[in-house]
């Protein structure tokens, strides 16, 4: 049987040729253009949490509005009400706040997920979704995070 091993030894990052010769790639802003576009509930956040771009079934399944309305919000305290998953349905604490998957990814420069329970007014429910969210870069420094979203 044959034995194959891969060893790298850096990450991979790719480079793509512009007019000015080749630069690094900005995964934020590309992230920015695709998330806006796209089918899929999908978010993007700066590292200050202000809503840069947002997908129209995201707007929809965490009670956002519309993309246009969102971005420019901050995530929390105001624009996404999370409430805990106990019957009283209590609000999140801030410790608690801050270990949200979009959050996380940011403070640990990691992927990220877990479970999210989303007050909205439109809806008679809350709705639970499961969040992975991964950090986004700028010359190697964070400079947001990129999370999708599936209902449970």
């Amino acid at each position: 049987m044959a034995h194959v091993e891969l060893s790298l030894p850096d990450a991979f990052v790719p480079l793509f040729a512009t007019s000015a010769g080749a630069q690094r790639d900005d995964s934020f802003s590309r992230w920015v253009s695709t998330v806006a576009a796209a089918d899929e509930p999908g978010l993007v956040i700066d590292t200050c949490h202000k809503i840069v771009a947002a997908s129209v079934s995201c707007c929809s399944l965490l009670g956002l509005g519309s993309p246009a309305a969102a971005v420019g919000r901050p995530l929390v305290g105001g624009t996404l009400r999370l409430v805990d998953f106990t019957a009283a349905r209590g609000e999140l604490a801030d410790p608690e706040i801050e270990k949200i998957p979009p959050l996380l990814a940011i403070t640990s420069g990691r992927l990220a997920r877990g479970l999210l329970r989303v007050q909205s007014d439109a809806a008679e429910a809350d709705a639970t979704v499961d969040a992975i969210a991964t950090p986004l870069f700028r010359n190697r420094v964070v400079a947001g995070s990129l999370t999708f979203f599936s209902e449970v």
